[in-house]
């Protein structure tokens, strides 16, 4: 069974369904034990799978032994299951497809009372050569096929195959009575170069009469096609300054003839070069590959950028006067290099820069470069070598103009330098070229001058922290906050103003700078983070234009006991029964240490109830658990106060209420549902209402479960339906066919004579040769064979000449004979049998009296009946 995926058939495997046959990964079938005894058709299937996936291919196979009568649809009707191939993405069963192919089981070899009985060979037709572009006229014929049943019974003849009922439709036909086939219209090789048919003998009835034929039709090349460039315009560049030889480009034409022959065999040349400077010939160009190089030296590109240069590919190995020629135009630039140093234009440059300004242009310096623009050739580099230590400028490139900008990057200040002295150097990206005679960098002086300007007034402590206990009152003064003015060649005042207080606790005094508290400083603000508080003050001169500096004030707050300690949680709850379970109980305190705990938990004495129903027990110095007191409390929900004090000094004291949910609890300590209702205040008819609804609710779920579950089942038994017309798999037809004699050919008779020598055929070059023409000098003498040669010495001759007709693309558009010269002394296989057809039964060779003087010995041999 042959079988595709599509994929390369990796890692595929077959498995039979019969354990009597097993299928080997060539698809082939083999039995596992003894069948001569099959009384009948076995039938089977055969699976394909791939992993990962294990995707699944079926097909059915269906064997009975050679010659045994079976139901077996008949042989037009056999269709793709043969090759077994499907999409793989759905498996039909194999009762869905009636067509199964068949196997037939060989006999094994019988003997006959006499021996071995001959069996009629197949005709081998050789290939049959066509010119392309024949101007006909049409339809013309090719060969001739004829049955040597065509005595006994009416024969129809067919042919199938690519160009005959295959696309390209009807490119050859055949008649069907007589078995001459014809081409109908010109063939073009380029379209396509053969054709592969096979021809077919039927009787009147369409039952097969003979083996199908294999015809091999040839397409014999013509120069009909010119070579095509693979581009209209090819662009290439070329370094300047190169030396000859340079590689530059390559150009490729194709030519559609047969480039095994001259057709096809393209050669290049140069046609002309635009500009000519500064010689006519700067490249030259390889015929046979089409790779363009320079010839001489002087590419300059600041004087030629580009050359335009026209190519000519011509077939015929480049033949002017038999080759079809075409021309492309290949532009070459010159690429630049960098033989051409910057220059500044200018030995000396100045600016000026205001102080504590950055990232501004201070200076502007202007360079030449004749490279090309906007290249590493060209751009520019600057640096500072020297008057800058500290790093207050640098120089960035304009990548438009090249020009240098030289800019401040750190604040300078007037107090300290008034005045810059730089000195300035300028090189290309990329180093210049090898052996340029030139410096390659090129070096100014910059002077910047320092412009005096107002500075703002600065905070020396920035931020300043300080610590106060937290309940400093208000009107207390806390510390000064005092700016300082940099310009020390101005004489400015200072003025203070709070720009950020968030809670309005602090005020300052507009001209010394003195902070007073206006409210009370409480640690548990949420205004305080991490027990500090921040305030942002403005420190203004009155300059021109007035300038003006920040600060911030931290104020570290220590922590007094001021707060009371809180109860949690605030609500718990308990089961109604003694020692089940207890609640854990803590405290919060809004104070930091030591001012927390440990905390100290007690129950108060009022209401009575409260110690006779409950108790604590410490747990840790901030834990302690709550539990009943008493056996048996009845169900719901209880205020239970609780007195927490903490270890500040001096202590601080609340009375907290908890609220205890008391309800009935299972075996593991919990409340129950039912019980935990109950202690919220529910009664039966709400809880039995709840249940009810919890049940139906649970009941329409399971439904819709089940429901949903019969839908799936119902789509999965759904059968899965397949059109006929989309199963598509190969079709294996077999027929019967054999070509006929000598009498049925239309060409030359005169090639049947015998050779008169092969000299011309034995001073051929190494390679094909053929011996189907008729010699025109002495014949040679063979050397004398054994009497009884080699078993394989005259397959091997026979051979040997059919495989140099079959290569020779020179062999005339038909049939041609061939003729041997060896035939040999004697065989101890006896005579050979019949070329015509491989049907067994006895024949009559009378008719090959018919044929002329050189057959008799064929009908004397064969003539006599079965036994001869």
């Amino acid at each position: 069974v042959k079988f595709d995926d599509c994929q390369g058939n990796q890692r595929v495997g077959f498995e039979s369904s019969d354990p009597n046959f097993s299928v080997r990964t060539d698809g082939s079938i083999y039995t596992e034990h003894e069948v001569a005894g099959l009384s009948e058709p076995v039938q089977f299937m055969v699976t394909a799978k791939r992993p990962p996936n294990m995707q699944i291919w079926e097909t059915t196979v269906k064997l009975a032994l050679a010659g045994q009568t079976t139901p077996f649809p008949s042989l037009e009707n056999q269709g793709t299951r043969m090759s077994g191939r499907h999409t793989g993405k759905e498996n039909t069963p194999p009762e869905s497809d009636p067509q199964l192919s068949v196997t037939l089981f060989p006999w094994k070899q019988q003997l006959s009372s006499n021996g071995l009985r001959r069996r009629k060979r197949d005709w081998v037709i050789p290939p049959i050569n066509v010119p392309e572009n024949s101007r006909g006229p049409f339809p013309q014929m090719l060969v001739r096929i004829r049955s040597d049943q065509d005595r006994e019974t009416l024969i129809r003849y067919s042919i199938t195959g690519v160009g005959a009922d295959q696309p390209p439709m009807e490119v050859f036909s055949i008649d069907p009575v007589a078995g001459k086939m014809f081409v109908t219209k010109p063939l073009d090789r380029e379209e396509r170069a053969s054709y592969h048919l096979r021809a077919h003998a039927v009787d009147m009835n369409g039952i097969k009469v003979e083996n199908p034929i294999d015809l091999y039709i040839y397409v014999i090349d013509m120069n009909d096609n010119r070579p095509e460039f693979h581009n209209q315009v090819y662009n290439g560049s070329v370094d300047e300054g190169s030396k000859p030889g340079s590689y530059v480009m390559k150009v490729t034409a194709n030519d559609a003839d047969d480039d095994t022959t001259a057709n096809g065999m393209v050669r290049y040349r140069i046609l002309s070069q635009s500009p000519h400077s500064p010689i006519p010939n700067m490249f030259t160009i390889n015929s046979e590959t089409g790779d363009i190089v320079t010839v001489a030296a002087g590419l300059d590109r600041e004087k030629v950028s580009q050359y335009t240069v026209i190519i000519q590919a011509t077939d015929m190995e480049g033949n002017l006067n038999f080759g079809l020629s075409n021309t492309a135009t290949a532009i070459i630039s010159v690429t630049d290099v960098n033989d051409n140093p910057p220059e500044l234009t200018a030995s000396t440059f100045s600016g000026e820069v205001p102080e504590n300004r950055v990232n501004i242009v201070v200076a502007n310096l202007t360079v030449i470069d004749r490279d090309q623009p906007h290249t590493a050739n060209w751009n520019a580099v600057y640096r500072i070598v020297s008057g800058d230590p500290s790093g207050h400028f640098t120089i960035r490139t304009d990548p438009i103009t090249n020009d240098g900008m030289v800019t401040v990057v750190k604040p300078v200040d007037y107090e300290m330098n008034r005045a810059f002295m730089l000195t300035v150097t300028v090189s290309n990206q990329a180093p210049l070229a090898n052996g340029i005679q030139s410096s390659f960098q090129s070096t100014a002086g910059v002077t910047i001058s320092v412009m005096d300007a107002n500075e703002a007034p600065f905070f020396p402590s920035n931020p300043k922290q300080i610590r106060f206990e937290e309940g400093v009152p208000a009107g207390t003064t806390l510390t000064t906050f005092a700016a300082n003015d940099p310009d020390r060649f101005m004489q400015q005042t200072i003025r203070y103003s709070k720009l950020s207080d968030p809670a309005n606790w602090l005020n300052i005094n507009a001209t010394n700078g003195q902070i007073i508290t206006t409210a009370v400083l409480d640690r548990e603000s949420i205004y305080v983070k991490n027990n500090i508080y921040e305030a942002t003050f403005l420190a203004a001169d009155n300059g021109f234009p007035p300038a003006s500096g920040t600060g911030t004030l931290q104020i570290y707050l220590i922590d007094v006991n001021d707060n009371s300690p809180e109860l949690l949680p605030k609500e718990a709850q308990i089961c109604e029964k003694i020692n089940t379970n207890s609640i854990n109980i803590t405290a919060s305190d809004s104070d930091v240490e030591p001012n927390v705990g440990p905390f100290v938990f007690e129950l108060p004495s009022s209401p009575p109830s409260v110690r006779r129903n409950w108790t604590i027990s410490r747990l840790n110095g901030d834990y302690v658990q709550l539990s009943l007191h008493i056996q048996y409390l009845e169900s719901g929900v209880y205020d239970v106060p609780i007195i927490v004090s903490d270890s500040g000094n001096p202590t601080m004291s609340n009375k907290s209420i908890i609220k205890v949910k008391v309800c009935p609890c299972d075996e593991n300590g919990d409340c129950t549902t039912i019980g935990a209702v109950a202690a919220a205040g529910l009664g039966t008819g709400a809880i039995i209402a709840i249940l009810i609804c919890i049940i139906i609710l649970l009941t329409m779920v399971l439904l819709f479960v089940v429901w949903m579950k019969r839908r799936e089942k119902e789509r999965q038994t759904k059968q899965l339906l397949i059109d006929p017309e989309d199963d598509v798999r190969d079709n294996i037809l077999k027929y019967d066919e054999e070509g006929g004699g000598e009498e049925d050919q239309d060409y030359d008779l005169s090639q049947l004579q015998q050779p008169e020598s092969l000299d011309h055929i034995i001073s051929k070059p190494p390679g094909i040769r053929r011996v189907d023409e008729r010699p025109v000098v002495a014949e040679s003498q063979y050397p004398i064979r054994p009497v009884v040669p080699h078993p394989g010495d005259i397959g091997d001759f026979i051979n040997e000449g059919l495989r140099a007709a079959d290569n020779d693309p020179t062999a005339p558009p038909y049939d041609s004979l061939l003729v041997f010269d060896y035939e040999g002394s004697g065989s101890t296989a006896g005579s050979v049998s019949s070329l015509n057809s491989s049907s067994t039964g006895d024949q009559d060779y009378d008719y090959l009296n018919d044929w002329g003087p050189r057959f008799k010995k064929l009908a004397d041999m064969y003539g006599g009946g079965d036994e001869d």
